[in-house]
């Protein structure tokens, strides 16, 4: 009989134990083994901001521990583990200082968060929001805490901001940007999200970059634009970064946006050659846009198990492809979500995309059906092709759906026009008006089409 087959998979986010588990599935002969550097596993990040506020448990938000994935899965994890070196020759793992042989290997290092080369970014009392160990370490620090500055407005720094104001504190959210979630929020449907927690107490300083934390031992304020704002506790949530330590170690091919390029069957090159037998998954890698001909960045946790998939299949035999992703993403701010999908405004125009816009107001549900909340959606198309390359929601509720319902037409490459005539909406008075504000905004998309 053949010996069974060695995948060893690096990271335990959620590519590294999705990729594991769909290994497993793939081949349930096979000897798998994670790596990880984390105490804990099998958890969502985004979650930490509401267990910093009390709003969930630590315990309750690790979905399952090693012991599970040993019993239920035969799926060995080796915590508190640092992978140091990794020989592609032999095919070979050194994690503390003993040698792990493998047949296939998944990376899924995932990434770190990007902190300003500022003085003072080593002081007792600046953080960043990555791991369960990161929450409780803030949640800690937070007794002898008044005033947080969050260094970024992302929505992981707006979820912070708001968690941290629930929890009592004076907060102040710095952004380089003259907006909130730039990037991937259009200004006109990140300033509602802004007076919202304006209106809260969460102050702003806008265009105004981190240029040092000041203090002898701890935090004592920070100096943005020239101005000191004074606080005990400073919050970088100011993006990822790739983390390329073992790809770099392996001679990886590192692709223009800054991560591993890898082929739709989550492969990865060397000098422009495929590499055999190495799998990558998650923030470590970048993948190709559904709406450009180019790769682009999807650091989000559905991205991470799609991916994860993929890698762990192929790894443990199958020869599965990823396809294009639009990165639809969503964030609840206290009673608001926001959601968007594929391109904003900015994002196309620095790819060089005119776009047209259309956008419509109403309720997400029924007029005459209580409880109704705001709804505003935003469509963008092509102005060249017509087709749909984007859009951005805001709601009181059900904005998954919705974002969800518009990326499957951009990954598709529908038009405006044919998504107005093609498109239906399942109808509730408690789930929806009769005809949803989503096909409202693209018959406004249409008309403003004809017009250029």
């Amino acid at each position: 009989m053949p010996m069974a087959r060695n995948i060893i998979v690096i990271g335990s986010g959620a590519a590294g134990m999705t990729a594991a588990s769909a290994a497993r599935r793939q081949d349930p002969s096979s000897n798998i083994t994670v790596f990880t550097e984390d105490e804990y596993i099998s958890y969502s990040p985004c979650v930490i901001p509401w267990a910093i506020e009390g709003r969930a448990s630590w315990e309750s938000i690790v979905m399952h521990d090693p012991a599970y994935y040993e019993k239920e899965r035969n799926i060995k994890v080796l915590i508190r583990t640092t992978v140091t070196a990794i020989d592609g020759e032999t095919k070979k793992v050194t994690a503390d200082g003993k040698e792990y042989p493998y047949d296939s290997l998944v990376i899924a290092t995932g990434g770190t968060v990007f902190i300003p080369p500022v003085p003072g970014k080593d002081l007792e009392n600046v953080f960043v929001v990555r791991t369960i160990n990161d929450g409780k370490a803030i949640q800690n620090a937070l007794k002898d805490v008044k005033t947080v500055v969050i260094g970024g407005a992302g929505v992981i720094g707006l979820e912070m901001a708001l968690s941290l104001k629930n929890a009592g504190k004076d907060v102040i959210v710095i952004e380089m940007m003259d907006q909130v979630i730039p990037r991937i929020a259009d200004k006109d449907m990140a300033e509602p999200i802004q007076r919202y927690l304006e209106d809260m107490g969460i102050k702003f300083v806008m265009k105004a970059p981190i240029q040092g934390v000041n203090g002898e031992k701890k935090v004592e304020s920070v100096t943005a634009a020239g101005e000191t704002y004074p606080c005990e506790m400073v919050i970088f949530a100011t993006g990822v970064r790739a983390n390329l330590t073992l790809p770099k170690m392996l001679e990886l091919d590192i692709g223009q946006l800054g991560a591993v390029a890898v082929s739709p069957t989550m492969q990865p090159y060397k000098r422009g050659r495929l590499v055999p037998d190495v799998f990558l998954a998650g923030d470590v890698v970048q993948c190709q846009s559904a709406i450009l001909a180019g790769p682009t960045m999807s650091q989000l946790g559905s991205s991470a198990v799609r991916q994860g998939l993929i890698a762990g299949a192929n790894a443990a035999g199958a020869r599965k492809s990823a396809g294009p992703v639009a990165s639809p993403w969503v964030s609840v701010i206290g009673d608001k979500q926001i959601a968007g999908t594929g391109m904003s405004e900015g994002l196309a125009s620095w790819y060089g995309i005119k776009t047209v816009e259309g956008k419509a107001c109403g309720l997400t549900r029924a007029r005459y059906y209580p409880g109704g909340k705001e709804l505003i959606v935003k469509v963008l198309a092509d102005e060249c092709s017509h087709r749909l390359i984007g859009a951005q929601i805001i709601a009181g509720e059900d904005a998954t759906g919705r974002i969800n319902w518009i990326t499957e037409a951009i990954i598709d490459g529908v038009t405006a026009e044919d998504f107005a005539v093609r498109s239906e909406n399942a109808y509730c008075p408690p789930t929806s008006m009769v005809r949803d504000v989503v096909l409202a905004a693209v018959d406004d998309l249409c008309e403003n089409l004809k017009k250029n």
